[in-house]
């Protein structure tokens, strides 16, 4: 069993910046895939950014490639999502995601085994 718990969701203005990290706990191993989704209210769950914890690769849906930055510290078992230039569009209820897997990381949400709680992020305009 793997306990996934995120931190670092709130308000922030379009443009701004938040930090959101997801700390891994129980049987943890690099071969592991991480992911960030969200959700947002009337719309699916979307796919956001997923990291092998193995190779370190990150991976990025198009809507936030080049303004969020995925990173594993694997000696930390934590996964942080650095959120950059903020729109309204990306308020959601952000959740963190495991599965035990070392290929590339899967952008299917069914795929992973293991959630957090999740963390709200809210964009004003």
């Amino acid at each position: 069993q793997v306990q996934l718990t995120e931190s670092g969701g709130g308000l922030v203005q379009a443009g701004g910046s938040l930090r959101l990290s997801c700390a891994a706990s129980g049987r943890t191993s690099t071969n592991y895939a991480m992911a960030w989704f969200r959700s947002a209210p009337g719309k699916e769950r979307e796919f956001v950014a997923a990291i092998s914890r193995s190779s370190l690769i990150p991976y990025y849906a198009d809507s936030v490639k080049g303004r969020f930055t995925i990173a594993s510290d694997n000696a930390k078992n934590t996964v942080d999502l650095q959120m950059n230039s903020l729109k309204p569009e990306d308020t959601a209820v952000y959740l963190c995601a495991a599965d035990a897997w070392f290929g590339i990381p899967y952008r299917q949400s069914e795929k992973y085994e293991y959630w957090g709680q999740g963390t709200q992020v809210t964009v004003s305009s």
